[in-house]
């Protein structure tokens, strides 16, 4: 939990309670928009909601299939969960860790990610899983496309939670230079239709403590899993 020890390196406008002037709504690329401070009205009771997530199903840093440890921690609720193993990536119903279904996603996630991908333009979003990424000084993510869904119709809900960090935007091409934008305490990221399968990102996050997930970022992304995965 978080401590008393003075804001470090990393924070934005808003965490130094400056104004913050920039636009609310912004267009990445057809079909990719971000939604500054959409969740930040919420943060603390989506916080509160992680909690007895976490506890059935803690955090975890899976192996690739290639045998390398993610620098990430993971973990899902909802009907479907992500997972990675020398298997390969793929969802499953049930968390490998404890062979019980993944935790029930709590309603005001649900409704958070819902009511971003209609403000993002995208009416009638039912996720049915949610990967919490849990982000500590010097992890990162490196560039992938989001296509073990089945279902690449609906699209991707990003909430960002604690400290900042530089989000790497790219196209349909991993060659393709990747955009940097800075994602904050309480922004929504949401890509579809033609943005979908654009490669994505980010960079090492910078140490730093945050007054609610203390040195830590949490990232939640909900999916609509189309699947019949075991």
């Amino acid at each position: 939990m978080p401590d008393s020890t003075p804001p470090q390196r990393g924070f934005g406008q808003m965490d130094l309670g400056l104004t913050d002037t920039r636009p609310k709504r912004v267009t990445l690329s057809p079909g990719a928009t971000l939604l500054r401070g959409f969740a930040l009205d919420q943060a603390e009771e989506l916080w509160r909601a992680l909690t007895p997530v976490l506890h059935v199903a803690p955090l975890r840093r899976m192996l690739t299939p290639g045998g390398r440890q993610m620098s990430v921690a993971m973990t899902s609720c909802g009907t479907w969960g992500w997972i990675t193993d020398q298997a390969g990536y793929r969802y499953t119903r049930t968390d490998p860790s404890t062979q019980a279904p993944w935790p029930t996603m709590p309603p005001l996630l649900f409704q958070l990610a819902r009511r971003s991908a209609a403000a993002a333009g995208f009416e009638g979003f039912q996720p049915n899983a949610c990967l919490i990424n849990r982000y500590e000084a010097g992890t990162r993510m490196t560039a992938h496309q989001d296509k073990d869904e089945g279902d690449i119709t609906q699209p991707i809900v990003s909430v960002s939670l604690g400290l900042p960090i530089l989000f790497l935007w790219g196209g349909l091409q991993r060659t393709t230079r990747p955009h940097p934008i800075l994602l904050e305490h309480g922004d929504v990221l949401v890509w579809g239709g033609k943005a979908r399968l654009h490669y994505h990102g980010v960079k090492p996050l910078e140490q730093g403590v945050h007054p609610l997930t203390g040195p830590t970022r949490f990232n939640l992304t909900f999916r609509y899993v189309a699947q019949a995965t075991p």
